[in-house]
């Protein structure tokens, strides 16, 4: 693991750095993306490549496009006229550093240079470009991420029922997730059964993740977490804590985990790494 992330963190900074932009442009965009962060959408990517006995290296493109998407979301989700927060992995947010104006353009270049890199994969047919181009529209766009975006902004000062509240975060983060699992699928020459399974795996770490990040909220530290802790509080926002209390929520992500779980162990590949990303979202304390 340690190994993919070393190399997703060289091929971002190249990626960025060959980019015929002003410097400010690519210093704000490479500023999001090596802030750090578990880069869990890439280790996902590698390891369902890893699960078939692929070779990763033929996903490194696709998790590299797959990590700007994120840091996209998270700059412009850190904007004042979002969450408006001041830090975002121990570090000052792309718009305390450069600027709203910056940090907006910023993300629009990180979102859109995603599937300028996808669709130059020249190791892959135009048919599986375009499936995975596809496939990633429909996760981070109105149908995927953004849509739990706006429903998750909706969401502050209400009190949302539960399955309103799946539905926010299996669009916000649960999405993007699935699609590194399904790419990851997709790439390897899965039959539709398996791909199938391993989108209801990914629906589950998906919520599971969110989970985390709820308790965290209530028991994390800055230091932990790498920014202020009890913002849902502040924004009234709905939380699995909040709504089943913080024991439930623990057991909700218990639940969440072990049918994850319980779909590696029913497929007839080695997810070994896949179960041990499924233990560290379970367990990850930033």
């Amino acid at each position: 693991m340690a190994n993919y992330l070393e190399t997703v963190n060289k091929e971002l900074k190249i990626m960025i750095q060959r980019l015929k932009t002003p410097e400010t442009l690519k210093n704000a965009m490479d500023y999001s993306l090596q802030a750090g962060g578990k880069r869990i959408r890439p280790m996902l990517i590698f390891s369902t490549l890893a699960a078939f006995k692929k070779d990763v290296a033929i996903g490194l493109p696709v998790a590299c496009a797959v990590e700007m998407v994120h840091t996209y979301s998270l700059i412009h989700d850190d904007l004042p006229a979002m969450d408006n927060d001041d830090f975002r992995r121990g570090k000052p947010t792309n718009h305390k550093m450069y600027g709203e104006a910056t940090a907006i353009l910023a993300g629009d270049g990180l979102l859109t240079y995603s599937f300028q890199i996808i669709s130059e994969i020249k190791q892959l047919s135009a048919e599986k470009r375009l499936a995975i181009i596809n496939e990633l529209a429909k996760a981070s766009g109105p149908e995927g991420m953004v849509a739990g975006q706006i429903a998750d902004m909706e969401g502050e000062n209400q009190n949302l029922q539960l399955t309103e509240l799946e539905y926010i975060h299996t669009h916000k983060t649960g999405k993007l997730l699935t699609f590194c699992v399904k790419v990851g699928a997709i790439l390897a020459d899965a039959d539709k059964a398996t791909i199938d399974l391993l989108e209801q795996f990914g629906y589950h770490i998906g919520l599971a993740f969110q989970i985390r990040d709820d308790i965290l909220d209530v028991e994390g530290t800055i230091e932990q977490i790498g920014k202020d802790v009890g913002s849902d509080r502040e924004k009234q926002k709905s939380t699995y804590p909040k709504i089943l209390t913080l024991s439930g929520a623990k057991n909700k992500l218990k639940e969440h985990i072990a049918k994850a779980e319980g779909i590696l162990e029913s497929l007839p590949i080695d997810t070994g790494q896949l179960s041990f990303i499924t233990e560290l979202i379970a367990k990850r304390d930033h």
